[in-house]
């Protein structure tokens, strides 16, 4: 249980690390101000251009799980780890893959994680829809 909860804290803290540099690098790109002509055009591109790269910042954390499930021998084979990693981060848990006694604590703490970086892509979408849209400042 202890390793769990050790390897658990590690892993939140890298993926912290990881949506924290997509959210500034996203919050940084939408402070740059367009050509007003193009202004309305680009809307949609940049509140699109920060979903998308929040989701990559997603799939880089679901990755970071699934490296971590195959170092352990949680789980044999990237393909299963990653659809393991990415069914559990985002708490869809369909089951068919399961973990080991051992390491079931692990999985509960990565669900816990996905749903706080959702949360947080949540904000960050919706900080990007008021600077873009209603000119409201992000810090």
């Amino acid at each position: 249980m202890i390793l769990n909860i050790a390897i658990a804290a590690v892993m939140l803290v890298v993926t912290t690390a990881i949506h924290a540099a997509a959210m500034m690098l996203g919050l940084q790109a939408i402070r740059s101000e367009g050509a007003p002509s193009l202004k309305r055009l680009t809307r949609v591109f940049r509140v699109s251009s920060i979903v998308i790269l929040m989701s990559l910042a997603a799939l880089l954390e679901v990755l970071v799980f699934a490296l971590a499930y195959l170092a352990l021998n949680a789980i044999e084979g990237l393909e299963k780890a990653l659809y393991f990693s990415m069914v559990t981060f985002t708490t869809l848990g369909y089951g068919e893959i399961v973990l080991d006694e051992q390491w079931r604590l692990l999985a509960s703490f990565e669900a816990a994680n996905g749903i706080i970086m959702f949360g947080w892509t949540t904000a960050v979408v919706i900080a990007a829809v008021q600077r873009i849209y209603f000119g409201e400042k992000t810090t």
